[in-house]
């Protein structure tokens, strides 16, 4: 998993396998409801143990249970690798909740 930011290409294939996020600007962002307000507490715990193995942490943004997630790498000034690893994981994340 490389911090080096992305070309417009690798952007754009890589999105082609997260049907969930959208992406907004230089960042990934996507939004979630979750059965129950501790079932997201629950997703925003597992998404934070990725997170720190990473060393990448995701704007969360938690509603009742309704979670957004935004991804990007501040120091590659826009998306990289980690931002793409880190998405399928909050995915497994809210596979695993459901």
């Amino acid at each position: 998993m490389s911090r080096t930011r992305l070309t417009e290409d690798q952007i754009d294939a890589a999105l082609a396998d997260l049907p969930h996020w959208t992406r907004t600007g230089e960042a990934l962002t996507r939004t979630a409801e979750t059965a129950s307000f501790p079932t997201a507490i629950k997703v925003v715990d597992a998404v934070a143990e990725q997170a720190e193995a990473l060393d990448h942490h995701p704007d969360i943004d938690i509603r009742w249970r309704t979670l957004t997630f935004l991804l990007t790498t501040h120091s590659a000034g826009g998306l990289t690798g980690l931002d793409f690893t880190l998405a399928h994981l909050i995915d497994q994340a809210l596979d695993t909740a459901s």
